[in-house]
């Protein structure tokens, strides 16, 4: 694709890249050759000046406008009128880019449980690939939250002045062992299954939908579930929660699978923006670009306190927060809030340019 071009996507599709290179991973593995699926959308500026890119997260895709619709899209806040928007399935998911559902090159068969562990900041190096496959000198905005966020905060640090602001929403700088132990929570249901082992890739299915009822109770705030899943009348079993999280788990494991599920939620935990190069504080005060680091009061996973932290310790640092009884997936639904709050960041931004 010639991106040099200002020819307007108006029908979005699908693409894959090819990296025909070795990655190197934190872990010392190597992964030789891989595929990311992208979109894009809109069209470049004279100045390519205009580039938002959307980093999606656990289970998402590289479809933004399906899961971001309330603010990416026509007449969106991120509108392909006025922005070339780029959103890429991140290594290891299954949605088109290379996991251990795909070919091993080295044996011709999937990887299924050889697949290499992967990091955030492997993720970074990913998309790093397809940024220089695509042309784009510059990005003028990376967002992304919860696990994408922990990819964009890992991409900025080393893209340093080639990305003029990056947005983190319900993310963190270091993964907690909170966090830690809900994602391992979720990894020993996926164990508990018995077909977990088998070269299937069905294979831990059942268990995958245990540990989406577990997540889903760390996504959402009591208060969420007190308002929409209780009883009405005098139970003593078949409560609506039980049923809204069996749901919940069966509409996940019908479009996911549980080995993606495990790469993933293991590069979650491995997460340290600080790693190797000082700690926490010190990289995140060598960030070049604005940082708008976005909490929730109500978040139960990703605490507030820890976007705050992102926004002390940046250089360019601020802080916002959306109050919400939606938890953790307030990122995902509270679009008049994030808005407003996207617009004073750049409202700022240009006064004081």
């Amino acid at each position: 694709m010639n991106l040099a071009s200002n020819y307007l996507i108006l029908d979005m599709a699908q693409e894959t890249y090819t990296y025909e290179g070795e990655l190197e991973l934190e872990s010392g593995e190597k992964l030789n050759g891989f595929e990311i699926a992208y979109t894009t959308q809109g069209h470049l500026t004279p100045e390519k000046d205009n580039v938002v890119w959307v980093i999606h997260a656990l289970t998402g895709d590289a479809n933004v406008q399906d899961w971001w619709n309330g603010l990416v899209g026509e007449d969106k806040f991120y509108d392909p009128s006025r922005h070339f928007i780029v959103c890429a399935n991140l290594l290891g998911s299954c949605y088109g880019s290379t996991n251990p559902l795909s070919e091993n090159p080295g044996t011709g068969q999937p990887y299924y449980y050889d697949f290499p562990n992967l990091t955030t900041r492997d993720l970074a190096n990913s998309l790093e690939t397809l940024r220089i496959h695509l042309g784009i000198s510059g990005i003028h905005t990376l967002i992304g939250g919860s696990l994408g966020g922990q990819v964009a905060l890992e991409w900025a640090y080393t893209l340093g002045e080639k990305v003029k602001n990056s947005i983190i929403l319900a993310s963190n700088a270091k993964t907690s062992p909170w966090i830690i132990g809900f994602n391992e929570c979720q990894r020993m249901a996926i164990e508990a299954d018995a077909s977990w082992g088998d070269k299937n890739p069905a294979a831990g299915k059942k268990g995958l939908e245990a540990a989406r009822a577990i997540a889903m109770i760390s996504y959402r705030h009591p208060q969420d579930f007190a308002i929409k899943q209780s009883d009405n009348e005098d139970k003593l079993d078949n409560f609506r929660i039980s049923s809204y999280l069996r749901y919940q788990g069966q509409k996940l494991a019908n479009r996911f699978n549980a080995f993606s599920y495990w790469v993933l939620s293991k590069a979650m935990d491995s997460h340290d923006i600080g790693r190797g190069r000082g700690g926490v504080e010190k990289a995140l005060s060598k960030l070049k670009c604005r940082v708008l680091a976005i909490g929730v009061d109500k978040d139960l996973l990703f605490l507030k306190e820890e976007s705050q932290m992102i926004a002390q310790h940046a250089l360019k640092g601020t802080y916002q927060e959306i109050r919400s009884a939606y938890g953790h997936d307030a990122f995902l639904i509270e679009y008049d809030q994030l808005q407003y709050i996207l617009s004073s960041f750049y409202l700022e931004s240009n006064t004081n340019t």
